[in-house]
């Protein structure tokens, strides 16, 4: 036997979710190994060269706020800025950045490589190493073990990966390299149920062969915004293009969809609905007959062009048929063709809310190996798992998100506590208190929690909260500030943002109003002037949605009630009377912990909640 050495946490991959993992752990306090195949593949970017979005622009903010990597290096590589989904609320905003994808690679890579506590390993995991059913480190390829107290596999679509294009099918976790085949079996060995999933990516063309005449041209943002903290200003250096499939496509498609692996049944496992193949959009959408493109650069010192939108797994032929068709790309060649990878994935139900596996003590799971799709969503559980690594270590009280505080919470409670039957992809939709999860809310929330795990200076928290103090003195002035309707008052507040006013009033309840020039009241009322843009236009929002906030917090306040209401370890929901079987199945598979997780579970009618509540407050059910 060959010895690899003792560590405190090993992480198994050094993706978005292994980076995070490893990095919180790492600055900690841990001794960690991260195990890569290769270390010029850490934190790659394999698909979209972009970081953010909507929702998963959130989570990014998050995991800033508590300390995290992700939106730092994003800030560093990013080539083009642009919020979106800016035609709504700021709460739903998703700040996105295009990336130099080998620039953000690099940087992970120098950060990871810098901190003391933190070995690199290149090799391949081939087995868990077990004590008593409990896991306590791994085994590599070339005899090297190395044991630790916790063990976090990120291993992405590696697991059993098998690449599809056409009727060509190759093991591969992704482009270039080969699958995880043995990690597999060790897990259902220690009893984990997996399930099979499947992604895609487009095809990459070369830039210069691109005819941009008949492309509509993207722009960044004019005045862009970094996502972290630790950055003070970005800036856009290159466009994106857009175009659209003409019919001629679903013509092409619609004749070689016989080809396809995905409707041949080369391919079992399940995609993501909410981001198709574009042979799956033909099929499922017969009626659109056009489709948008989108036209992204992998980097400024690359040629490599990603086409956003037409994720395929077709054979190359008809690849290339389909790219052809679409204006600005007839004359594209190709640097790589599409295609889909399909891997093993941890079933939901078989981790706590620290990521842990409830029947296998130190072994813990993050990323795309519970189920999850995305740089964004891999990187935040990540951080929680490698987090909550050290805090049991320690035998300190894990960081457990709750969804009402944060979209990691709604995260995590989603994977855990739901049974996802396809990749999961972080929406704003899924966060029922999302007016009070906005991007600009994420360091007040969160900050602090960072400061706690030792992962935020806590200078850099005292400077945030200098913010949070003036944004409310502000709102608080502008509240408690009568103005009567005089022709004196009258004239000032025209001047100061362009409105009429009749009654008494105060500025608060004036800038609820639709018709105030919001800009020109910023520069004018000196209780908004002396902030920044950004902190003025939290005050206003704030005002603006005031109502909406407040019967949001008074719900937050109920479930929060609800949390503090634990549920029994002996719980026998099968003795409690009017309890449907859908219910009681669903408590004794999940076991919440609290009448507020129960509460959340599928098939949990209020009803149902109320008969449990009942039963507590008489003192629990019989067993």
């Amino acid at each position: 036997m060959t010895v690899g050495g003792d560590f405190d946490l090993v992480v198994v991959g050094a993706g978005h979710a292994g980076c995070e993992a490893a990095g919180a752990a790492a600055r900690m306090g841990a001794r960690v190994a991260v195990v890569t195949l290769h270390k010029r593949t850490i934190a790659q970017m394999p698909c979209n060269p972009a970081m953010g979005g909507i929702g998963k622009g959130h989570l990014l903010a998050e995991v800033d706020a508590l300390g995290g990597f992700q939106g730092w290096a994003a800030d560093r590589a990013g080539i083009q800025f642009k919020t979106l989904n800016v035609s709504r609320g700021p709460a739903v905003w998703g700040p996105r950045a295009q990336c130099d994808k080998a620039r953000y690679s690099e940087i992970m890579r120098r950060v990871l490589s810098g901190l003391p506590r933190l070995t690199i390993v290149e090799g391949e995991v081939i087995g868990l190493l077990s004590d008593d059913g409990a896991v306590v480190g791994v085994r590599l390829a070339d005899g090297r073990r190395f044991r630790a107290r916790s063990t976090i596999l990120t291993t992405g679509t590696f697991l059993g990966g098998v690449l599809h294009s056409g009727d060509e099918r190759r093991p591969g976790g992704r482009f270039g390299e080969r699958p995880s085949i043995g990690l597999g079996a060790e897990l259902v060995g220690l009893g984990l149920v997996l399930r099979r999933f499947k992604t895609g990516t487009p095809p990459r063309l070369k830039r210069s062969s691109l005819d941009f005449d008949r492309l509509e041209v993207q722009h960044g943002d004019r005045e862009p915004r970094p996502f972290s903290w630790r950055s003070s200003s970005v800036r856009n250096r290159i466009s994106c293009w857009l175009t659209r499939t003409p019919e001629r496509v679903q013509t092409i498609i619609e004749e070689n969809i016989h080809r396809s692996p995905l409707f041949s049944g080369a391919i079992e496992g399940v995609g993501p609905r909410y981001c198709p193949s574009i042979e799956d959009k033909v099929v499922r959408f017969p009626h659109h007959r056009e489709h948008t493109v989108f036209l992204e650069p992998e980097g400024l010192a690359t040629e490599s062009v990603y086409v956003n939108g037409l994720s395929t797994s077709l054979p190359h032929d008809v690849q290339e048929a389909v790219v052809h068709a679409v204006p600005g790309l007839e004359a594209a060649e190709f640097l790589r063709h599409g295609y889909a990878v399909e891997y093993d994935m941890v079933a939901p139900g078989q981790v706590g809310m620290d990521l842990g596996c409830r029947d296998v003590p130190g072994l813990a799971l993050a990323g795309q190996v519970l189920g999850t799709s995305g740089y964004e969503e891999a990187a935040a559980l990540g951080f929680l798992a490698g987090a909550n690594a050290v805090l049991r270590g320690r035998g300190e009280d894990l960081f457990h998100p709750a969804r009402e505080d944060s979209y990691l919470g709604v995260l995590v409670d989603d994977l855990v506590n739901r049974d996802h039957v396809e990749p999961y992809r972080m929406f704003t939709s899924r966060a029922e208190h999302r007016l009070l999860l906005g991007v600009d809310s994420a360091r007040e929330r969160l900050m602090g929690q960072g400061v706690r795990l030792g992962l935020v200076r806590p200078a850099a928290f005292h400077v945030e909260q200098n913010r949070w103090n003036a944004r409310s003195r502000a709102k608080a002035m502008l509240e408690g500030m009568n103005l009567n309707p005089d022709r004196a008052t009258r004239e000032a507040v025209v001047q100061a943002c362009g409105i009429e006013f009749t009654s008494p009033a105060t500025w608060a309840q004036l800038l609820r109003r639709q018709d105030v020039d919001l800009d020109r009241a910023g520069r004018n009322i000196p209780e908004l002037s002396s902030l920044n843009d950004e902190d003025r236009r939290i005050v206003v929002g704030s005002l603006r949605y005031e109502g909406y906030l407040d019967r949001h917090r008074r719900e937050i306040e109920r479930v929060r009630r609800l949390r503090r209401v634990k549920l029994p370890g002996d719980l026998d929901p099968g003795a409690i009377p009017g309890l449907s079987r859908e219910v009681v199945e669903q408590l004794e598979r999940h076991r919440p912990v609290t009448l507020a997780d129960a509460e959340r579970l599928p098939g949990m009618t209020p009803a149902a909640t109320a008969i449990l509540a009942g039963r507590l407050a008489r003192g629990g059910a019989d067993s």
